[in-house]
């Protein structure tokens, strides 16, 4: 074993919360400061570590698959830029929703549970109350605890973060990160989907083996790994030709050259890839070393799953065109409403890069209501007549010209025209678009 592989190692035999610093490990391991910091940087991408502002690099738990994104108590201090005064050993806790604590002690008493979060000032009644009660708290307004508050932190491995924000701006950032992660759990990504036990074999593996896995799996592709688990090649049944002897290696037959997937790799990027690759299947690695695979079928299952899930948080798009109601006439799709102050420019108009979001949401909504489920837009000519005021009624048509059922189809990819015309309330032509996009059906 290697001295990086065994920082490594004792890293992880660390108890959670435990601070970790360069200069002790060196000390304490007989390593150079280089070798440590490495280590550490390793376990940093592993999840096992993480640093914080103004605390350093501490142990944490690893959490190997989260069906929901979480705060912990160690990202709100680097979101309201505060410090922790006390409780360091939980901060690697997670919080599921915060309360702001104006009430008195007794009404308080029924809001706070398990795993909250208090926003408090220099209140230390209610600060007791909320840490008894394993509530985190977080002390605005820049007061400090009592000795009494820190003592009791301590003892309930609740931290005590000081902030030198107000309450309502405080709430404003927690509130701000809160919607991101809502956000950040619709993305589905390659580690939700992969198959972990998917079969491989090595490159010191003969012929023989590899017909053998094939009538056991049934798989026709299969991935060629190092002793370390690096991925080195990929096998096909096509190189299986009766040529080949049952003593011959696999590496002399593997193809070297392979496209591959990381873990945190969305859905839709993979989609893309694959689409573009013509493949059917593709390694996931991360760090180079080989965690499974991923199969086209599988992917387009999670993505028909994500189109009919509702969202409960805005995205740009649906910011453009939360003023905006929609109805077919006809073969077009017609937008009506009104431009939002968000895409207002400094001098007061519509600006030309959110007027030309606006006309590509329309367009690609309005090939989605057509139960296109995933798309991926190649180019986008737009041409802009008159600037836009704000409150101004507007209204837009969507022409799809082309659905691509004409030309050839490549993967399931079928290649897509789409007109936008967009008017004011004089029917005067503000600006036209045309968008082309690659639609995939399947």
């Amino acid at each position: 074993m290697s001295k990086h592989e065994e920082v490594i190692k004792y890293i992880t035999n660390l108890s959670v919360g435990t601070k970790i610093s360069v200069r002790t490990m060196a000390s304490l391991l007989g390593i150079s400061e280089g070798t440590a910091y490495r280590a550490i940087k390793d376990c940093d991408d592993m999840g096992i570590v993480t640093t914080i502002p103004r605390v350093g690099t501490v142990r944490i738990e690893k959490v190997e698959k989260k069906k929901k994104e979480v705060l912990t108590f160690g990202e709100i201090v680097g979101i309201v830029d505060g410090s922790i005064a006390a409780g360091k050993s939980g901060i690697h806790k997670t919080l599921d929703k915060f309360k702001i604590g104006a009430m008195t002690p007794e009404a308080i008493k029924e809001y706070i549970t398990p795993g909250c979060l208090l926003i408090v000032g220099n209140r230390e009644e209610v600060q007791k109350l909320a840490l008894l009660n394993e509530c985190g708290i977080i002390i605005t307004g820049g007061f400090k605890c009592s000795d009494n508050i820190k003592k009791l932190a301590d003892e309930m491995e609740m931290p005590v973060i000081c902030s030198l924000y107000d309450t309502f701006t405080v709430a404003s950032m927690i509130n701000k990160a809160i919607s991101e992660t809502i956000v950040k759990k619709d993305i589905v990504l390659v580690e939700d989907i992969m198959d972990y036990n998917y079969p491989y074999l090595y490159n010191t593996d003969t012929v023989k083996k590899w017909r053998m896995l094939i009538d056991r799996t049934s798989e026709v592709m299969l991935p060629v790994v190092n002793r370390e688990m690096k991925l080195v090649g990929l096998l096909t049944i096509n190189d299986l030709s009766s040529e080949l002897n049952d003593i011959d290696l696999i590496e002399k037959v593997m193809r070297k050259n392979t496209i591959t997937l990381e873990t945190k790799t969305t859905v839709a990027y993979a989609s893309h890839v694959m689409d573009r690759e013509g493949i059917q299947f593709c390694p996931v690695v991360d760090n180079k070393k080989l965690v499974g695979a991923v199969r086209r079928k599988d992917i387009m299952t999670a993505l028909r799953y994500v189109a009919k899930q509702p969202k409960t948080e805005e995205n740009l798009e649906s910011i453009v065109l939360k003023k905006f109601k929609f109805q077919w006439e006809g073969e077009q799709m017609h937008f009506q409403g009104r431009i939002t102050p968000e895409m207002l420019d400094p001098v007061g108009i519509a600006s030309w890069s959110s007027l030309n979001m606006l006309l590509s949401s329309m367009a690609v909504l309005c090939l989605k209501e057509k139960n296109n489920i995933n798309l991926f837009m190649d180019s986008i000519s737009t041409y802009f007549m008159k600037p836009v005021q704000m409150d101004m009624d507007i209204h837009a048509y969507v022409n799809i010209l082309d659905k691509g059922k004409t030309l050839f189809k490549v993967m399931d990819r079928s290649p897509c025209k789409v007109e936008i015309n967009m008017y004011d309330d004089k029917k005067d032509l503000i600006a036209k678009a045309c968008l082309s996009a690659n639609v995939i059906r399947k």
